[in-house]
């Protein structure tokens, strides 16, 4: 400090005038002008510089902790203490800059005071806000495209460890859907629609400005999504399906801050409108059909569902420390996470740490390295216990009269499988573990004046080892005297992105150039082999005397690199534009097409900013903004889909040595599925209060990769092909609205999104493109709309099913008619999807003094899922080994002439397929879910003071606690673009106590 001030003090006028004096007098005067000078220039330093306190506070007068307080234009700074005070040594005519996240900045001149209060007002619209898109950043008022941006705060209400189950109904068009309840599995995510058939679905993840890399939940600190092209720009030759970019927390400059969360909390499995039948109600059904029904079956009553299921535990601890100074800034973290699953056995346990450290090496130069490693540890149900708790039957006992499991393989079992999987679990095992670790180097190079170069590099290492053992003891190891099985993984990647930036202001205009050199590789190795013969109780491979299949590997690479360029114009703050052109190469494709070219335009106008909205009171800010461009694809095909391959295996050898068959046939034009997307929106804020946000976008996607299987007879078992165009059109609208402002404060935020599919084109001619499941894709309808024979109901008369028949007079004229013949039924096009017509979430955000209520629904709409499990057990007497469903609320059977019922005649071992596939199981998948809702208390300052602890929090959190919907199974949620609906594994509800600390 003192050498800063003493500069200023020797700079202009008063410094001539010194050296002047020093030419006119000799070493005695000199010595005395020196005297002199220090007590005058310690005088002007007490007058230019002083002590300066003060408290900053919310406009509840609730003081606020970490707040950044700094000197405009320099590097002089502080922070505030628990108690919101801070000290900052300044002059008069410096100017404090004040800035806390959600709040706005305020400047304040330090003139004479010498305590300078001050009261932050919450930002009501965050267009101030810097946000990540592409490789840069910008103010949310200036982007030109469609993104939607998800704090962490916002993100971490639902208690899961899987970012994607977290982001479900947080964002419009951002559709998040999981096909099982068990904590080891996953969610996929759809942006926009879907718009490939075999190609990946899924957008593509950026963390920390680099494609890829690993993350947990707790660490990040927001996610933006970019749904439209020119958002997706720079990423537009792998973001099709859109891009989600994770940025994780960073420390700031001032005091440590560190904080500890944790939870702890039970789930219990929830079987929705589903009920089995328990031995009362099966006998009585069955016995108006089966005539081998013995009364010794009412003996039992086993409740097998409940048998299978548990209530879990789930739980999650934190420890993180940010802070640093100037210089250094630092953020260290490590979480533990463990939740059992509802189902016996299941099991998932996390490990994460992570270290994000940048520093400023001097004035031009800054150094970020990045550390992330993951460790999951999976255990899972070794058997078929999902699967049984739905199908066997109540008549079976699971224990024997010494409280011993069954084997069902010895005595009396009237179950079609005669499995037990108590007695099973006795013996067998499965499970993987992981362990992956991310690191990034990156530098800033400050070359001149907004001339900056940047360097960001990455490295990724994965370990994945799964195994399984089945028992000799038990069934399933039975027939191969014991088995084991062990797969491993090994990949690794390295990514180095070079980036050049240049900005300037230049009066009303702003221009920012931005051009990077790009280069990825990956690498990959796998092994897994399957023994036999195995002593009991014992799993190492070495006791093994012989093998099931010869062991399986391989070793895998690819490659991607990419040129781009960027130019951002700004006018007068109210005209924004932006063009790019990305040019990109990739291994997976073939010699005449490997590169891909795309280019991304948008433009935005500020229309709150002209006169002639001066007086349009009512209307606070309003942008309009448009955006046009073409993305690319290159996902889930595989590293080598356009080579011709050979497999060679054992069902080649010959004379006992290996021989190769051909299984790929080459494809030298196969190329980069593109797609061209448009989208038109609005921003508008209304009185303060409302903040709106419309998009309507189409998207268009061609050149759709493909494997189209061949006859056996051309040697090949299929080839990769570009095959056609599919279109998505949509609406989204998110709507934030402060309702209330004051003591008590309440917030709604609201999204829907409106999607409509339609396939445009495929090759060669063709009309549709089989893909062997119950929606094949065919040009002018739904990508996802279901193929089958349509149910016409029951024959009142009869009881026999029937189905609608379409038949041709002579003339073509077409003629509907009903079939009982399950093989005469029309298989066809129904007019139904597994899409859903619109989907969305709203929440709900009061505080009241120190409380705080946070609620949260997710809604789907207007989507068919196909209840594939029906087959089983709801199969009208084919399977009387198999459990069956209770009937769902208005659902009946037939029993007597005249009857308007939705279920034939039951009839034993019956032939005529009533059971079959049709539109009987497609059921409405419409839901309204209250995902979460949380109550907080902050416990008061005055009471933590003396602990030195700035905030302390109490919650209670539910997940699940309540869905309505007409699904007759446990759960309508399904995987998006499969649409069915299996035996599966319920939802959890969940029920978590948690507290927060930060100290």
């Amino acid at each position: 400090m003192t050498k800063i001030y003493t500069q200023n003090v020797f700079k202009g006028t008063f410094t001539s005038k010194i050296l002047s004096s020093v030419r006119m007098l000799g070493v005695f005067k000199l010595v005395l002008l020196l005297s002199l000078l220090f007590f005058y220039s310690a005088d002007v330093f007490a007058q230019a510089s002083r002590q300066i306190s003060g408290t900053v506070r919310d406009e509840s007068k609730e003081s606020l902790v970490g707040v950044s307080i700094k000197i405009k234009n320099s590097n002089i700074g502080t922070t505030t203490d628990i108690d919101g005070k801070f000290k900052i040594v300044a002059s008069s005519t410096d100017v404090l800059q004040i800035t806390y996240i959600g709040y706005e900045t305020i400047e304040r001149v330090v003139g004479n005071a010498n305590q300078i209060d001050i009261t932050m007002k919450s930002s009501s619209t965050g267009l101030g806000e810097v946000v990540v898109v592409g490789y840069s950043s910008k103010k949310l008022e200036q982007i030109s495209s469609s993104v939607s941006i998800v704090s962490g705060e916002k993100l971490r209400d639902v208690t899961s460890n899987e970012v994607s189950s977290l982001l479900q109904g947080k964002a419009a068009g951002v559709l998040v859907s999981t096909g099982s309840g068990s904590p080891t599995s996953g969610s996929t995510i759809v942006i926009r629609g879907a718009g490939s058939i075999n190609a990946s679905t899924s957008p593509l993840i950026v963390v920390d400005g680099n494609i890829g890399g690993t993350y947990n939940p707790t660490d990040i600190e927001t996610i933006t999504i970019l749904k439209d092209a020119a958002a997706t720009g720079l990423y537009g030759s792998r973001a099709a399906n859109g891009v989600i970019i994770i940025t994780t927390k960073t420390g700031k400059a001032g005091t440590t801050i560190m904080d500890f969360n944790t939870s702890v909390g039970l789930s219990n499995p929830n079987t929705g409108n589903f009920k089995l039948m328990n031995t009362a109600e099966l006998y009585d059904y069955q016995s108006k059909f089966y005539s081998g029904l013995t009364p010794e079956r009412r003996n039992n009553d086993t409740d097998w569902w409940d048998l299978a299921f548990r209530q879990g535990m789930v739980n999650s601890h934190q420890l993180s420390a940010s802070g640093g100074s100037e210089k250094t800034q630092f953020y260290v973290s490590g979480n533990y996470y463990k939740e059992e699953g509802t189902q016996i056995v299941d099991s998932k346990t996390g490990y994460n740490f992570r270290s994000n450290l940048t520093q400023k090496l001097s004035d031009k130069l800054k150094l970020g390295v990045l550390l992330n490693g993951v460790f999951n540890k999976d255990t899972y149900n070794p058997t078929g216990t999902l699967y049984n708790a739905y199908v066997n039957l109540p008549f079976d006992a699971a224990y024997d009269a010494t409280g011993s499991p069954i084997d069902p393989r010895f005595g009396t079992w009237y179950g079609r499988d005669r499995d037990n999987f108590l007695h099973t679990l006795q013996y067998n095992t499965s499970g993987a573990r992981s362990f992956n670790v991310n690191a990034d180097i990156n530098l800033d190079y400050n070359i001149i004046k907004n001339l900056t170069f940047s360097t960001n590099n990455r490295g990724r290492l994965n370990n994945y080892r799964s195994d399984s053992f089945n028992d000799k003891r038990s069934k399933g190891g039975a027939t191969n005297n014991g088995t084991a099985y062990a797969s491993a993984n090994y990949s690794n990647s390295f990514l180095t992105s070079n980036r050049l930036r240049y900005s300037n202001n230049f009066g009303n205009h702003s221009v920012g150039i931005l051009g990077v050199a790009e280069i990825e590789e990956g690498y990959n190795d796998s092994f897994s082999a399957n023994v036999k013969n195995l002593p009991a109780g014992r799993n190492a491979f070495s006791t093994a005397t012989d093998i099931i299949t010869n062991p399986a590997g391989g070793r895998d690479g690819y490659q991607f690199s990419k040129y781009l360029g960027q130019v951002d114009y700004g006018f007068k703050e109210k005209y924004f534009a932006v063009a790019s052109y990305v040019n990109e190469y990739s291994s997976r494709f073939g010699t005449n097409n490997p590169r891909g070219n795309f280019y991304q335009l948008g433009a935005s106008w500020i229309v709150s900013k002209e006169s002639f909205m001066e007086n349009v009171k009512p209307i606070t800010f309003l942008k309009v903004r448009g955006s046009y461009g073409t993305t690319g694809n290159a996902e889930g095909i595989g590293y080598y889909a356009a080579l011709g391959l050979y497999s060679i295996s054992s069902s080649a050898s010959y004379a006992g040595l290996p021989g190769a068959a051909p299984s790929q046939k080459a494809n030298p034009d196969l190329t980069w599925e593109k797609s061209k997307s448009a989208n038109i929106g609005f921003e508008v804020g209304l009185f303060n209060r409302i903040d709106l946000n419309v998009d309507l976008y189409q998207k268009e996607a061609a050149s759709l990769l493909f494997f189209r299987p061949l006859p056996a007879t051309s040697g090949y078992s299929g080839v990769f092909e570009n095959v056609g165009n599919v279109r998505n059109r949509g609406l989204e609208l998110s709507l934030t609205s402060r309702n209330l402002v004051k003591t008590l404060k309440w917030e709604t935020n609201f999204n829907i999104a409106f999607n409509r599919n339609k396939v445009l084109e495929v090759n060669a001619g063709r009309t549709e493109v089989s893909t062997g499941a119950r929606q094949p894709i065919a040009v002018g309808r739904d990508m996802d709309e279901w193929f089958m024979p349509v149910w016409s109901g029951v024959n009142p008369e009869t009881g026999a099913p029937l189905w609608e028949n379409r038949v041709k007079d002579s003339d073509g004229k077409e003629y509907l008619t009903y079939t009982s013949n399950y093989n005469s039924a029309t298989r066809q096009y129904v007019g139904q999807s597994s899409a859903p017509k619109f989907a969305g979430g709203i929440a709900n955000n009061f505080e009241y003094k120190n409380f705080s209520l946070n609620t949260f629904f997710n809604f789907v709409y207007g989507n068919k899922v196909y209840n594939d499990s029906r087959f089983f057990f709801d199969s009208d007497g084919l399977y009387e080994s198999y459990n069956q469903m209770n009937l769902a609320e208005g659902w009946n059977r037939w029993e007597k002439a005249g009857d308007l019922a939705t279920h034939p005649k039951p009839i034993h071992g019956r032939a005529d397929n009533s059971n079959g596939t049709s539109t009987r199981f497609l059921e409405d998948g419409s839901y309204i879910r209250l995902r979460n809702v949380t109550l907080g208390y902050d416990l008061p300052k005055q009471l933590l003071g003396r602990a030195k602890i700035s905030r302390a929090r109490l919650f209670v959190s539910g997940d699940n606690l309540w869905t309505a919907t007409n699904f007759s199974g446990t759960d309508p949620e399904v995987v998006l673009g499969d649409g069915v609906s299996s035996i599966k594994y319920p939802i959890s509800k969940k029920v978590v106590f948690g507290f927060n600390m930060s100290f």
